[in-house]
């Protein structure tokens, strides 16, 4: 019996590609049109690693259940012996493609062994052969000359292809195709071999792609829409998450039959739950998908609306994983972490709040596992789920007994965190701080814009307001600094309150 091989392929790169600088030629240097190109490389490198595995099976006229896993800028394939020729070939070529595209940011990089021993040790040759060919760029090169000389120039229809015609176009397209004239590309409604991107067929590729849309509904909404959209503040934001863990747990993976599996669960999570839960009333007019990989999302939109995201995907994900986890043992990859960067002005560009939504992402994930950064602070999800319960309580001091929003500026300038150093030094200086004076302030300046009231609601705000203290600063009384949950609201309600 002919030898069967595994190959895995990975793009590299990628992160560096999408934040890279964009020609004004197509962006017109403005905003709108980076991030039309922007929206364009993502779209496309989450599409790449679905798209070229499963054009490899056609081109070779294998049959499409060799697909092992695929997105998520990976892909593994089982394929006969004798085609391994024939699948460098292809590979080669669309490795060439990839780099005129993305003026070489992105590698594709692809590794092959034979069907032999346990799932283990295959794995293990294969990672041993990929980890050689990152090490060791230059080795593929044909000319070495070449591969030292000056930095590679896009295609001259590079970023045209991006804003044009992946961009907004991927959004209502019904396919997606590959053709070996222009292997490294993606294609809307055309190419040689097409795929649905159809929810509901069998063999359509798994991909989240709502956008929220503008005014006339002709096109995706622009972010200084989504801002005039949220609820308070008019800004808008980043969401980005990932599973914790989750290279960790596949590596543990016993047999490719459950490799596959946990890939291709987890895939379809995101994709599948991220298109529904951003179509749902709430959200679709004010939360656009830029992309959905392997274990990781991305996703923009009103800073008020990326909470409630956050949120609900955080329920969904535990909800899955107690379901179709809980046969494997530890809680690698059966958790997530995300982080929500705000815009630092209406004009910002995706790439740039993206950045700083990785960073944050980056630190969380440093820092702990299991919880979400956000609005200055890295909070566990039970501290996020408490500091939106507070956040409610807050803005009912305003709704329901009259109290002025700039309660919640007084509150948030009081504390430590938002002293001045001086200010800190001369508290020293007399003897420290006097925590009871802290909590008086803080009655005062609850009680200054009440207004009248009738009788039986004073004593709802009496509790309400006793409630309040001891949800911010806890119940001690030499407390001074706020809980970290407190601080989260204290922001959020200040943002909701703003005009």
């Amino acid at each position: 019996m002919a030898v069967q091989i595994f190959l895995q392929g990975k793009l590299l790169g990628v992160q560096e590609f999408l934040l890279s600088p964009t020609s004004a030629a197509v962006s017109g240097n403005d905003a709108a049109g980076h991030d039309r190109v922007f929206t364009g490389r993502s779209q496309w490198a989450a599409l790449l690693s679905e798209i070229l595995p499963r054009a490899l099976l056609a081109e070779l006229g294998l049959s499409k259940v060799l697909l092992g896993t695929s997105g998520g800028g990976q892909f593994l394939l089982i394929l006969p012996g004798e085609s391994r020729a024939a699948a460098n070939q292809f590979l080669d070529a669309a490795a060439k493609d990839i780099a005129a595209l993305s003026a070489g940011a992105v590698r594709l990089l692809w590794s092959v062994t034979e069907n032999l021993g346990d799932w283990s040790d295959v794995r293990k040759r294969l990672t041993e052969d990929m980890d050689r060919l990152r090490g060791t760029p230059a080795a593929s090169a044909a000319n070495i000359a070449d591969f030292f000389a000056a930095p590679m120039q896009p295609a001259p229809d590079a970023e045209e292809y991006f804003a044009h015609q992946i961009g907004w176009k991927l959004r209502d397209a019904e396919s997606v195709g590959w053709s070996p004239e222009a292997p490294g590309r993606v294609m809307p409604n055309a190419g040689k071999h097409t795929w649905s991107l159809t929810w509901g067929n069998a063999d359509s590729i798994p991909f989240a792609r709502h956008a929220a849309p503008n005014e006339t509904s002709t096109e995706p909404a622009s972010t200084a829409e989504l801002a005039s959209r949220s609820v308070g503040l008019p800004t808008w934001g980043v969401l980005r998450g990932d599973v914790d863990h989750f290279g960790i747990r596949m590596r543990r993976a016993q047999t490719i039959e459950e490799h596959i599996q946990l890939a291709v669960m987890v895939k379809q999570f995101f994709a599948g739950e991220l298109e529904v839960l951003c179509s749902t009333p709430e959200f679709w007019q004010r939360v656009t998908v830029l992309y959905s990989g392997g274990d990781d999302f991305a996703v923009y939109g009103s800073w008020d609306a990326l909470l409630g995201v956050a949120r609900e995907l955080d329920r969904l994900f535990r909800r899955f994983a107690e379901q179709n986890l809980k046969d494997f043992v530890g809680p690698e990859g059966k958790t997530i972490t995300m982080s929500l960067a705000l815009a630092p002005a209406l004009d910002a560009s995706i790439a740039s709040v993206f950045e700083e939504a990785g960073q944050r992402l980056e630190a969380a994930k440093s820092a702990d596992k299991d919880c979400i950064w956000v609005l200055g602070r890295t909070l566990e999800w039970k501290q996020f789920a408490e500091a939106g319960e507070l956040k409610d309580l807050l803005m009912r001091m305003v709704a329901e007994f009259g109290c002025s929003p700039q309660y919640l500026r007084d509150l948030c300038g009081m504390y430590r965190e938002t002293q001045t150093k001086v200010s800190r030094r001369q508290a020293r200086r007399q003897g420290g701080e006097r925590p009871w004076r802290y909590h008086r302030r803080i009655r005062r300046i609850l009680s200054a814009s009440r207004g009248g009231r009738p009788a039986r609601q004073r004593g709802e705000y009496q509790k309400a307001r006793t409630t309040l203290i001891a949800d911010l600063i806890g119940r001690s009384a030499v407390t001074v600094k706020l809980r970290p949950a407190g601080r989260v609201a204290l922001e959020w309600a200040r943002l909701a309150a703003e005009a």
